[in-house]
């Protein structure tokens, strides 16, 4: 040792004082930053245990909040099945009670533009087993007045079932006709007066006044028929070959009161009944029957010639009329020979019309010939095959879109018939005492529903509705 070092041998180092001091600086810092790191790890481990468990005291408090809105919930869901079971039980009882009064509902329905309901009586039997009444009960009298009114001016289904323009177009026709009709009275008398048949003045007045009672019962008999408008739309040749030979009745009519001229009034308005019946017959067919033959949507103009050639016919016609009864004919033999051509022609006008649509008579023709030939008749072949007559007193075998009413005598005879056909739109029925299977259409049903109930009454019962 030599001057206060430290010597070692040889490759020995010597630390001096400044290393020393050194050394312990460095030893202490690093001791400080491990007590540093001690300890701020030991506060983040302490933060995250905090915040873990607010995180655990956040969770168990909207697990809390959470049960007190499902009880919640679930207490209102209880109040209202409460009170749900309270109404329930109250219409029961009032339902019952109601039964017990008027009886059980076993079905509605609409029919011509009334709904009806059929009320089954306890203790009853046969066709008293079921009443039919009116949906609504009490019904207001000017109700029940509007509606009747409205099957007789409006069509079935108004005003879903016509253009909107439909209303404002009928409203003023309807007041121009008002107007006119008051004048024709005028004009009457003013043509009696003028043709000599007034002697006086009270002899013209009566003879206007009785035609136009006349007219008026013809109007009276013309508004009438037109309630059974829509089945213009169905069997169209049928009514108008039907209104030719009322036409041909009323002129038998009109020419008797030439034989019984005291009998004038009653015979002359039966008389203009059956033709004012016909003329709505033909008027009301003639549009669809134009329409079949329009081929380029050109109804209007096949209309105008359509009306143009009747016209030239009737002209000349008249004109024959005119120079016959200048010769003074026999009345009988001259109506025979004329109402003889003229039912002749109303026949083949009839026949010669080819509808492309399935009425009763056309469907009755396919499914015969489908069922004995195996092959379905073409458009041309099922018009030709289609009977225009039907007499009164032949036997319909099936009544398609029938009441309620007429297909059922009884409420179980219903009930068991609903079961056998719930998913079909039809109901179909046979009443052995009147021979006569009945089809009764439900609100649902389309076209392709009413065709295939047609198809297995005839299918099933081999019926021949033609």
């Amino acid at each position: 040792m030599k001057g206060g070092g430290i010597t070692g041998g040889a490759g020995a180092s010597s630390v001096t004082p400044f290393m020393l001091q050194n050394l312990t600086k460095s030893l202490s810092e690093s001791a400080e930053r491990g007590e540093r790191g001690v300890r701020s790890g030991r506060r983040g481990k302490e933060a995250r245990v905090l915040e873990r468990e607010r995180e655990r005291e956040r969770e168990r408090e909207r697990e809390w909040r959470e049960r007190e809105r499902e009880e919640r919930e679930r207490e209102e869901r209880e109040r209202e099945e409460r009170e749900r079971e309270r109404v329930r039980v109250q219409q029961a009882r009032s339902g019952a009670e109601r039964e017990r009064r008027d009886g059980v509902v076993v079905c509605k329905e609409r029919a011509g533009g009334v709904q009806w309901k059929y009320v089954s009586k306890d203790g009853r039997v046969g066709e008293k087993a079921m009443q039919v009444m009116h949906a609504k009960q009490h019904r207001d009298p000017v109700a029940e007045l509007v509606t009747f009114v409205k099957s007789y001016i409006v069509p079935e289904g108004y005003p879903e079932s016509v253009a909107p323009s439909y209303t404002p177009y009928m409203q003023w026709r309807a007041v121009q006709y008002f107007f006119g009709g008051a004048m024709s009275v005028f004009t009457t008398r003013s043509l009696l007066h003028a043709l000599g048949v007034s002697r006086g003045h009270s002899a013209s007045s009566s003879v206007a006044i009785n035609w136009a009672i006349k007219d008026g019962a013809g109007r009276i008999g013309k508004m009438i028929f037109a309630r059974h408008g829509k089945k213009f739309d169905v069997d169209l040749k049928q009514l108008r070959f039907k209104g030719a030979m009322l036409m041909q009745l009323g002129a038998g009519v009109e020419l008797a009161t030439m034989v019984v001229p005291h009998f004038f009034l009653p015979l002359a308005c039966a008389a203009n009944v059956a033709k004012n019946v016909a003329a709505v017959t033909s008027s009301s067919t003639r549009a669809p029957i134009y329409k079949a033959f329009a081929r380029r949507e050109n109804i209007g103009d096949v209309t105008a010639k359509g009306e143009c050639i009747s016209n030239i016919a009737d002209l000349m016609g008249t004109g024959l009329g005119i120079f016959t009864s200048k010769k003074n004919p026999s009345l009988i033999a001259t109506f025979c020979v004329l109402s003889c051509g003229y039912m002749i022609s109303s026949f083949n006008e009839v026949k010669s019309v080819r509808l492309a649509t399935l009425n009763r008579a056309r469907f009755g023709v396919v499914v015969q010939s489908f069922l004995e030939t195996g092959q379905i008749p073409s458009v041309e072949d099922a018009n030709r095959r289609e009977s225009v007559l039907t007499l009164p007193w032949q036997e319909k075998p099936l009544e398609l879109g029938s009441r309620v009413a007429q297909a059922f005598s009884n409420p179980r005879e219903f009930l068991n018939t609903q079961e056998q056909f719930q998913k079909e739109n039809y109901l179909v029925t046979y009443r052995p005492n009147k021979r006569r299977a009945y089809v009764v259409i439900k609100e649902s049903a389309t076209s392709d529903d009413v065709v295939r109930a047609t198809f297995q009454v005839i299918f099933t019962s081999r019926l021949r509705i033609v």
